[in-house]
């Protein structure tokens, strides 16, 4: 296939002899969308950087920011693998000076080209762009150094960053805000250091830096992973005595905290603050009460709140349902359990392997085999195939009910559909 020229740069096939070279802004407009579509080859973007180079006109900054922005957001595809390596690529022949019609780079540059690059996960190109811009010498803002922060956390490298949040940026007389911090400190929980990551939060004052709702929320959310929910009040009461309000997110955090330790009383007295202030519930936040309502055997509580969410305008998505077979399954009442799935599928919610393990696995558990293997049926006729899980636990159950050939039949019936066994399904078929 020929290379494509700057008056051919747009997905027309059409090629003209005597058709003029598109202006450079057309050019960069045509070859953007391109790089929507995914069919701009690196072959492409370097000769229309060849070409823009000997165009009369000058090359607009905002078309070519917008063109390497979109390079560096780009998915691979068939036409180029590596959007933001491409990016880095033609920025380098930006610094190199591609000529006079060419602009060089600009902190506008940089900055577009370092987001893009954390968004695409590539905190390698982050920090190397970063490296350029300082050797430019050009004046750094709080922009580029919240990139620079994320590159560095998205890279595992939270020390580096919180090196640079406190040392760095006042050297270079830039002054942190709000997102510098906020960036480091989830940088540090993700990294489990969350003794700094507290720390920091407690200096922000000192710092001249107020925390928001989205620092607040940080903490409140690695606390209550924690179990430190006692912390984690003590955090809510400080952003509410700050002036600070709680969102869904803030509450969401609490209840699922209380609900994971079997705190269900707690999770309710959350849920019914949030009310109380005005905050609305989200689907979250009704999933995770109807979770901890299930697991203390309440799910006659928790369906009435499944029923009223359409009510609240959260349709019940598949966490919803997989909640309420999973707290029926638990207690035996399969008849609900039944109705609740087929309701389901009436209302088109399509289930996955998850739902279907907590079926198979209730019905073989209780010795209900033909219900067990009814719904391996139902599973192909929805599209979804057994996996080894759903084979081990109805080849478990026949064997303990001294059921050795159907077992062996089931296993046969795995293998022919190409399931591999694993060590598990070896050991129950052995016992």
């Amino acid at each position: 296939m020929p290379t494509a020229r700057l008056s051919s740069i747009s997905t027309s096939s059409f090629r003209a002899p005597s058709r003029k070279p598109r202006a450079p802004l057309a050019a960069l407009a045509a070859a953007t969308e391109r790089v929507r579509a995914g069919t701009l080859s690196r072959e492409d973007a370097h000769h229309l950087f060849d070409e823009l180079q000997g165009q009369a006109a000058a090359v607009p900054e905002r078309g070519l920011n917008n063109f390497l922005a979109a390079l560096a957001r780009a998915p691979p595809s068939s036409a180029c693998s590596d959007g933001p390596g491409l990016a880095f690529a033609l920025f380098n022949r930006m610094s190199r000076g591609a000529g006079a019609r060419v602009v060089s780079p600009t902190l506008c540059t940089y900055s577009i080209l370092m987001d893009c690059c954390c968004r695409a996960g590539r905190p390698d190109l982050v920090v190397a762009f970063f490296g350029r811009l300082l050797r430019l010498g050009l004046r750094l803002n709080v922009i580029s150094f919240n990139n620079l922060l994320k590159g560095l956390c998205q890279a595992k490298r939270s020390n580096e960053a919180l090196d640079m949040l406190l040392h760095r940026m006042p050297e270079l007389d830039c002054a942190p805000d709000v997102f510098s911090f906020n960036i480091v400190i989830n940088g540090c929980f993700r990294e489990g250091e969350v003794d700094k990551a507290c720390n920091l939060f407690h200096e922000m004052p000192q710092l001249g830096v107020q925390p928001d709702v989205v620092t607040y929320n940080s903490i409140i959310i690695a606390l209550s992973r924690a179990g430190a929910m006692g912390k984690a009040e003590v955090v809510l009461r400080q952003m509410v005595d700050k002036g600070i309000g709680p969102d869904v997110m803030t509450y969401n955090s609490l209840i699922h905290g209380y609900s994971t330790l079997g705190q269900w009383k707690a999770a309710v007295r959350v849920f019914k603050e949030m009310v109380s202030v005005g905050v609305l519930p989200n689907a979250v936040t009704l999933n995770s009460f109807m979770d901890s309502l299930c697991k203390h055997r309440r799910t006659k509580e928790a369906r009435d709140i499944f029923d009223s969410m359409a009510a609240k305008g959260h349709k019940p998505n598949i966490a919803s349902y997989s909640t309420m077979l999973n707290g029926y399954a638990k207690q035996g009442c399969f008849d609900d359990m039944t109705g609740l799935f087929n309701s389901m599928l009436q209302n088109g919610v399509v289930p996955n392997h998850h739902i279907f393990n907590i079926l198979i696995n209730a019905y073989a558990k209780r010795g209900l085999m033909d219900e067990a293997m009814h719904m391996f049926e139902v599973m192909k006729q929805q599209g979804v195939n057994p996996d080894v899980v759903d084979y081990l636990v109805v080849m478990d159950s026949l064997c303990k009910m001294g059921k050795m050939a159907a077992a062996m039949d089931k296993f046969n019936q795995m293998i022919n559909q190409g399931v591999s066994p694993n060590k598990a399904v070896y050991q129950c078929l052995g016992k």
